[in-house]
């Protein structure tokens, strides 16, 4: 349903993207009139997202039995057990960036916005647990904080300018290391617990829409982008909690704005 929603509020936006009139009503004041024809600006970004994760199991996942030797946590220590699903929940993050902005003509912008984002991820495991005397069905979530280095370089298409207002498109690749996912401190806060650990480095694809609003001193942009994962980030250890997974896929959603 969050996904349903996100993409509706997207689609709308598109909507009011090519839908908008071409023409002003009432006479209005041009804010920052030459602002566009500057080479190069400068500013910051702060947002919000929520980051899911994509998660495609192994074949026959729910028939695999697993001995005790992948159950590094589950006590008493089982003789076996099978995963039955894994699901993800997203919880809220923030992300503040700085933006660098040349202009490449009258209707693209090349963009780099180095970042330093945050954001929790559970993954939730329905485990059938087989022990001599009883069987027991388990719920287990695992947390996967992370802190996010990005560094995102973006293709930005404006459509032409109405008055104070402006929507745009943009496109394009963002490379990220995250900082926490293996952080030995959290080894040490669950030395009872076995972690879930995500690859430090991923690559991602992404695509937005936003809308600039041009005030007196600054440029406003209000963006909602979708980035989403190519590589496998999950770090496989052998255990219930990794193996069963075949590929696993981070996805995000940012709504952010931008002041220029």
């Amino acid at each position: 349903m969050k996904d349903k929603a996100i993409f509706t509020f997207a689609f709308l936006l598109v909507f009011l993207f090519f839908s908008f009139p071409a023409k002003s009503q009432k006479s209005i004041i041009i804010n920052n009139p030459r602002y566009d024809d500057d080479i190069i600006h400068f500013g910051f970004v702060l947002g919000g997202n929520m980051s899911y994760l994509t998660i495609r199991p192994v074949s026959d996942m729910q028939h695999i039995v697993w001995d005790s030797t992948y159950i590094p946590d589950i006590l008493p220590m089982p003789v076996g057990a099978r995963v039955l699903s894994i699901e993800s929940r997203p919880t809220p993050g923030f992300v503040i960036s700085i933006v660098s902005d040349l202009r490449l003509g009258p209707l693209f912008n090349l963009r780099f916005i180095p970042s330093l984002s945050f954001g929790d991820r559970d993954l939730i495991y329905s485990i059938l647990v087989y022990r001599k005397t009883d069987t027991t069905l388990m719920t287990i979530t695992k947390k996967v904080p992370s802190t996010y280095i990005n560094f995102p370089l973006e293709f930005k298409y404006k459509a032409l300018r109405y008055d104070n207002f402006r929507p745009y498109l943009l496109a394009g690749v963002q490379y990220t290391i995250d900082l926490a996912s293996q952080a030995k401190k959290r080894e040490q806060r669950s030395s009872d617990q076995k972690i879930v650990k995500f690859n430090q480095n991923d690559l991602y694809i992404e695509a937005g829409i936003g809308f600039d609003f041009y005030n007196e001193w600054f440029k406003l942009g209000v963006e909602l982008k979708m980035m989403y994962g190519i590589q496998d980030i999950l770090k496989r250890e052998h255990n219930i909690y990794t193996d069963p997974i075949a590929k696993l896929n981070s996805k995000i959603f940012q709504l952010s704005f931008t002041f220029e």
